[in-house]
């Protein structure tokens, strides 16, 4: 397994669908690109903000009763990568439950706990980070990089044939 950590969350208002790009953190620097549908992105999004206490999200309910339950969420996993669709659990000690990773990344997210990554989920869909940057090219420049590739690759870029990096 390897932790990854949420880098950015894309949502277009046209038929494009919403992105969030998990990194390694101490790695190969692979990104895991993952397309979900806008209500997983969304709750993603809001679980990197303040929830409001007074009218919470799903996502903020679910996290109030893991709390409650005094079986804390240790970590979440990506498990599983077929035909496009990612497969995620819940880990709290010994038990786990299955999940959508969108799911899984919004509580990790608002429990602030890992997000880790089989290595065969990597292998399959993860793509390498462009690194080779000049030495006095500024920061802005990588970020407009990946930018760049997140806007010239598709859902079927990283289906079927297994021969991606």
């Amino acid at each position: 397994m390897r932790e990854l950590k949420v880098v950015e969350i894309r949502v277009s208002t046209g038929d494009t669908s919403p992105l969030v790009v998990l990194a390694e953190v101490d790695g190969r620097e692979r990104l895991l690109p993952i397309w979900m549908s806008h209500g997983g992105a969304s709750a993603i999004f809001s679980a990197t903000e303040e929830p409001d206490p007074s009218r919470p999200a799903i996502h903020d309910l679910a996290w109030q009763i893991i709390e409650a339950s005094g079986d804390p969420l240790e970590r979440v996993e990506l498990t599983g990568y077929s035909d496009g669709q990612f497969f995620a659990e819940l880990v709290f000690g010994t038990r786990r439950l299955a999940a959508r990773a969108s799911d899984a990344i919004a509580l990790a997210l608002r429990a602030n706990c890992a997000i880790e990554c089989a290595d065969e989920v990597l292998d399959q869909a993860g793509v390498l980070a462009e690194t080779e940057t000049p030495p006095d090219a500024p920061p802005e420049d990588e970020v407009e990089r990946f930018r760049e590739f997140l806007d010239s690759v598709t859902p079927e870029d990283f289906t079927g044939g297994g021969d991606q990096p």
